[in-house]
């Protein structure tokens, strides 16, 4: 049978390792790993006076774990800004949605997001290098950056010890059925990660068939009556990257029907955004043909693909500067 004085003794460093790991973008599963150390703290330790030393300790090396693997991607964000958090969502499982989700987040709650960002699924990876790239104070964020982990950790550890005595059952099957549990439990995430790996592939396949691409955009620009080009990047991303393509229109995906309303059904619209494929300028031309709009497409590659093109961008106009000055100096005051 497994361990629990073994597991117990050597927790921390597994811990720390998974924390660590985790945080900077490993698909490690630190919240299992909490809480089996949790259960095995709290069994072996059963009685003892130094139980709550050793939760204590477990818990310190997860935070510092933690914090030292978003300080790396807080860096990146800072120094690179957007290509970090390109390369970060690389890494997601959820990347299609997880641009979108934590912009959306933090233009709410702004460094705030970091204390319950661990809690959501693939939030944290994003929210920690769009922290950097905002330009928030270092010692703000690590301190938010700690309550967030220290939350998220204290509840790993204690889902271990409060169900302690279900989760030794486990560890007898485990023991008794020896290595084809952990071979069907390998299976299993094989199996979960392929799904959604092939799910993402088609998915990329499927975009290629309803996306316009820099080249066909250019010349519908060039006609009359011209196709509306919206925007639907967040305010925090104009923030890094305040350039246009020539006549866009900001526009929010989750307003369709006040853009039908004002252009119209038979206007062709083009929508680009900043997600990993063009994941909510998808969404959105999808939604808009639904609504009636005889064209609507997603642009591929968005902005940049535009740029790599060679084709000119422009300066967003002065009142925009304004807000978006604002709205860069509320996050960096935070």
């Amino acid at each position: 049978m497994l361990s629990h004085e073994l597991i117990a003794r050597y927790g921390v460093w597994v811990v720390f390792l998974n924390v660590l790991g985790a945080s900077l973008g490993l698909p490690l599963p630190a919240i299992p790993t909490l809480i089996t150390v949790g259960a095995s703290l709290a069994l072996a330790t059963s009685g003892s006076s130094s139980a709550l030393a050793h939760f204590g300790l477990t818990l310190g090396v997860a935070v510092i774990g933690g914090v030292m693997g978003d300080l790396v991607w807080f860096g990146g964000g800072k120094r690179y800004g957007e290509r970090t958090l390109h390369t970060v969502c690389k890494l997601s499982l959820s990347r299609e949605t997880c641009v979108r989700q934590t912009e959306r987040f933090f233009g709410r709650w702004g460094v705030r997001v970091l204390i319950i960002a661990r809690f959501v699924p693939g939030l944290s990876l994003v929210a920690v290098p769009l922290c950097g790239a905002m330009a928030v104070k270092l010692r703000s964020f690590v301190a938010h950056d700690c309550v967030g982990v220290t939350l998220w950790a204290s509840v790993g550890l204690a889902l271990g010890a409060l169900f302690a005595s279900q989760i030794d059952v486990i560890f007898g099957l485990i023991s008794h059925f020896g290595w084809q549990a952990f071979t069907v439990a390998g299976i299993a995430l094989a199996g979960y990660m392929a799904y959604r790996y092939c799910r993402r592939i088609l998915f990329a396949k499927a975009l290629e068939k309803a996306r316009i691409s820099v080249g066909e955009l250019r010349a519908l620009l060039a006609n009359n009556p011209r196709p509306v080009v919206f925007d639907i990047r967040s305010p925090e991303r104009r923030v890094l990257d305040p350039f246009v393509i020539p006549g866009a229109v900001f526009a929010d995906e989750r307003k369709l029907q006040g853009i039908v309303e004002r252009y119209g059904a038979n206007r062709a619209m083009v929508i680009y955004c900043s997600c990993p494929n063009e994941v909510s300028a998808a969404w959105m031309a999808k939604r808009l043909r639904l609504a009636g709009v005889k064209l609507a497409l997603p642009l591929a590659g968005g902005i940049e693909a535009w740029r790599m093109a060679g084709f000119e961008v422009d300066p967003m106009v002065a009142a925009n500067d304004v807000v978006l000055s604002v709205e860069k100096r509320k996050f960096v005051e935070l």
